[in-house]
């Protein structure tokens, strides 16, 4: 018999696409939109609930996430949904996934002004 587990991994992965140079697992399917704060993050339908499939696989492979945690993702891309690799999605508290932010926007400016 597949358990629940299964059956989402498995949902999840039919709609993957694993990127080989840089190890992502890229969301294919729905996404939160091209605009506002959330925008960007990979969508699906689970049980009747539009989620986040990056928090559900997190979840499904993980098990909970305490209420002051949320999931960074580490390699800067959104649509990635890896969660067996810290250098992907990683649990953190709030403040240190607002400074990983800030500092990933820093750099980005400053290779912009390089170029």
């Amino acid at each position: 018999m597949t358990s629940r587990r299964e059956i989402i991994r498995a949902k999840i992965m039919a709609r993957v696409r694993i990127d080989e140079i840089t190890g992502c697992w890229i969301w294919t399917g729905p996404t939160s939109g091209e605009e506002g704060r959330g925008a960007g993050y990979p969508r699906m339908s689970l049980a009747g609930q539009t989620v986040a499939v990056h928090k559900v696989m997190w979840t499904n492979e993980h098990g909970y996430i305490p209420g002051k945690k949320e999931l960074d993702h580490k390699c800067r891309n959104r649509l990635c949904v890896r969660p067996d690799n810290l250098d992907h999605v990683e649990l953190v508290t709030r403040k240190r996934n607002a400074l990983r932010r800030e500092a990933a926007k820093r750099q980005f400016q400053c290779s912009e002004e390089r170029k």
